[in-house]
């Protein structure tokens, strides 16, 4: 307990250092009061709550960046992957990006954080797999030819030009729940039935093969700012997954 303890403590004290801190500069009261808060969290006996007091630090500070924010339920989840996957060495490129399937697909679901600056980079609409649902997702499959997203963490892979234009391979990083990304051709790319146009006009995106696919005016822009092993989690509130994730 004390070590998993001393792992957020750690994490959080390196995040906020990187927000209101400098390599080359004193730390001010505001950093020392931010410290002091997130070590008296680590300290008590409740991990849950410390992790939470420490999650809820991150999420107050977040700079939206003209954006709207992520719910704080979901940034809470998709933190706690994140902390837990960079302590093992699966995260490089230090962006973390979420993907809200609870929201319909009309809304800017999609947002990219730069876990450094604690800065939101890009939000952007994404559509679902084809036979998750209409409107709203609301069905997931690892399955493949399955036609349906996969929930849960991912890290990105390595970019090519395919049948979509310029595309982002991703690796699904929880068994029996996405790994098998690969083999389904899971790949974050552009395409026309992601644009806003069709919001406007039918209240809602087209829908993919099971992948988080983009509009084009973002997609070289998100791919070459998450590509090289940043982490991607895709959330909806299913118990299935929820009680079955390692992670969550």
């Amino acid at each position: 307990m004390k070590q998993r303890n001393f792992y957020w403590l750690f994490a959080s004290v390196a995040f906020f250092g990187n927000v209101v801190g400098s390599n080359t500069l004193p730390m001010s009261n505001e950093y020392n009061n931010i410290v002091e808060k997130v070590a008296d969290s680590a300290v008590d006996s409740n991990e849950d709550s410390s992790f939470e007091s420490t999650a809820s630090s991150l999420y107050s500070s977040l700079d939206l960046n003209s954006f709207i924010a992520p719910s704080r339920d979901v940034f809470t989840k998709a933190l706690k992957g994140y902390y837990q996957l960079a302590e093992t060495g699966k995260v490089k490129n230090e962006k973390l990006t979420i993907v809200d399937f609870s929201l319909s697909s009309a809304k800017p679901r999609l947002w990219v954080i730069d876990m450094k600056e604690n800065t939101i980079l890009l939000q952007s609409l994404v559509a679902h797999g084809k036979k998750t649902g209409e409107e709203y997702a609301t069905t997931f499959s690892n399955r493949i030819n399955s036609h349906m997203s996969s929930l849960g963490f991912y890290t990105t892979g390595e970019t090519y030009t395919g049948r979509n234009g310029f595309s982002l391979r991703l690796d699904g990083l929880e068994a029996g729940i996405n790994d098998k990304a690969r083999e389904r051709a899971i790949v974050i790319h552009g395409a026309d039935y992601a644009s806003p146009d069709l919001v406007r006009s039918q209240g809602k995106l087209g829908r993919s093969y099971g992948c988080p696919a983009v509009p084009f005016a973002v997609n070289e822009e998100l791919i070459d700012m998450i590509k090289d092993k940043s982490l991607l989690f895709i959330y909806y509130p299913s118990n299935q997954y929820l009680n079955n994730s390692k992670i969550v």
